[in-house]
């Protein structure tokens, strides 16, 4: 995982394991790697992990089993309502892209139109 300067790591940890979510890699109900393994697997170190967990857990997108982990809820409304934050977010920094190219909104949504009928 690359992490960016600007944005603390722990919160960039977040949104890697919202995405998983979001992408039923990590299903509702599943065991999350240990904070020892994600910090292995992420090059970080484990308070910085853990801190992310611990936010989660404070929002309720995890859960923690006492002496076996922490696990993805099984609120799949609330999953649900995570992924969507994470399309909003993709679509506020696409929207700063193309006004910071001097595109409108109306001039994206254009663009946007004719790129998804190409792709078709």
């Amino acid at each position: 995982m690359q992490f960016q300067d600007n944005i603390p790591i722990y919160v960039q940890i977040e949104k890697y394991l919202y995405r998983q979510i979001a992408l039923g890699q990590l299903k509702p109900g599943e065991k999350v790697p240990s904070v020892r393994q994600l910090a292995v697997e992420l090059t970080v170190n484990v308070n910085t992990v853990q801190r992310a967990l611990n936010q989660m857990n404070n929002e309720g997108i995890l859960y923690v089993k006492r002496g076996l982990g922490s696990f993805v809820t099984e609120d799949v409304e609330l999953i649900s309502q995570k992924r969507q934050e994470l399309v909003e977010e993709a679509l506020s920094e696409f929207l700063k892209s193309t006004a910071q190219l001097g595109l409108t909104a109306k001039q994206t949504l254009t663009a946007l139109k004719k790129y998804i009928e190409e792709e078709k």
